[in-house]
C-alpha cells in the first residue's frame, strides 16, 4: 500500500512541531512554515497545488493570539478566514481532504455543560469569530473534511500556558490566575494521535470515518487557577498563586466563562475516550523535565 501524501501548513505551530517530532512509516508529510507557504497568498497556494499531488492537508496555520486579535482583526481574519478560503478552493480543484483545527472559542460559554458539535455557535471575541468564519467556508464548500475543535492546547513547543507557569517558578513572584473560566486542557501529543487515527482509519478501511466536525480535548475540566496549581504540584518551588475573578483581571478579549467540549461523538463513532487532563499533564511534565 503506497504512502499517503500529506501537506502540513503551519509547520512551526505547536501541532506542526509536535507532529514533526514523530517518526512515520505510513504517511509522507510535507511540512510548510508560513515563510514557505503562506496560506493567505492565493498565488503561492495555487502554485503549490499545481506542482504537488496530495491526499490530505492538515491546516495548522492560524492566527491564535486572542488578545492581539482584538487590535488586529484584519490580520486575524486574513489568516483564519481568507487563508482557509484559499485552501478550500484548492481542495475543490485538486480533490484532497482537508483537516482543519478550530477552537472552543466559537461558543459563548453560557451553556454551562459540555458543548456538542451541533450546538449553536456564538463567538464573543475576534479570534473566535474568525475561526467560525473559516469553519463556515469549509462546511459550505466541501464534503470531505474534518473540522476538529480543541481547547487550551499545550506542548513542548512555542509559548503556551503550561510552559509559562513552569518558567515562572524561577521568577519569585505572585501569580494571579483566573478562577471563573472553566475549560479543558489539551496535550498536543494526544490531539496528534487522534488526527493520525482518522487518517489511518481511512487508509485501512474502504469506508472513511464520517466527515464533519469533531470535538477533541482531554477529559475532565478545570479553571486556569486550578490548572496552574496542578502544574506547580510537580515542582519543588514555592510559588504564590492567587485566584482572581475575570473582572479583576481585565483583558482586551472576552473569554467564554465555560467552554468544555463534549467528546461523546468521538466516543460513539470511534470508541475513542481521551485520557484525563491530569494524566496527560503528568506525562508532559515527566518528558519536559528530561529536556
Amino acid at each position: 500500500m503506497s504512502r499517503k501524501k500529506v501537506l502540513v501548513t503551519g509547520a512551526d505551530s505547536q501541532l506542526g512541531k509536535t507532529l514533526q517530532a514523530r517518526n512515520f512509516l505510513t504517511f509522507d508529510f510535507d511540512f510548510k512554515s508560513k515563510e514557505e507557504l503562506d496560506i493567505t497568498d492565493k498565488k503561492s497556494v495555487k502554485s503549490y497545488f499545481k506542482n504537488h499531488k496530495i491526499d490530505y492537508c492538515l491546516n495548522f496555520a492560524a492566527y491564535t493570539n486572542v488578545e492581539q486579535a482584538e487590535k488586529d482583526s484584519k490580520r486575524c481574519f486574513k489568516v483564519n478566514k481568507k487563508g482557509v478560503k484559499n485552501l478550500v478552493k484548492a481542495a475543490r480543484k485538486h480533490h484532497f481532504k482537508l483537516i482543519h483545527i478550530s477552537t472552543d472559542y466559537v461558543f459563548d460559554g453560557l451553556k454551562q455543560k459540555p458543548y456538542k458539535e451541533k450546538d449553536r455557535t456564538r463567538p464573543i471575541n475576534v479570534y473566535g469569530k474568525s475561526k467560525r468564519a473559516g469553519e463556515k467556508i469549509i462546511i459550505k464548500n466541501l464534503k470531505k473534511y474534518y473540522i476538529i475543535r480543541t481547547s487550551w492546547l499545550y506542548s513542548a513547543f512555542n509559548r503556551n500556558f503550561v510552559k509559562t507557569i513552569l518558567q515562572a517558578v524561577n521568577a519569585n513572584q505572585e501569580l494571579k490566575l483566573i478562577n471563573d473560566q472553566t475549560g479543558t486542557p489539551t496535550y498536543a501529543e494526544d490531539l496528534i494521535d487522534f488526527i493520525l487515527y482518522l487518517m489511518r482509519h481511512n487508509r485501512l478501511n474502504n469506508k472513511p470515518a464520517p466527515w464533519g466536525i469533531y470535538h477533541f480535548s482531554n477529559s475532565g475540566k478545570t479553571t486556569w487557577y486550578k490548572f496552574a496549581r496542578e502544574i506547580l504540584s510537580y515542582t519543588q518551588a514555592e510559588v504564590s498563586l492567587k485566584p482572581v475573578c475575570s473582572f479583576e483581571y481585565p483583558t482586551e478579549a472576552l473569554r467564554p466563562v465555560y467552554s468544555v467540549l463534549s467528546k461523546k461523538k468521538i466516543q460513539k463513532k470511534f470508541d475513542c475516550k481521551p485520557r484525563h487532563w491530569k494524566k496527560a499533564l503528568k506525562e508532559f511534565i515527566r518528558e519536559y523535565k528530561k529536556q
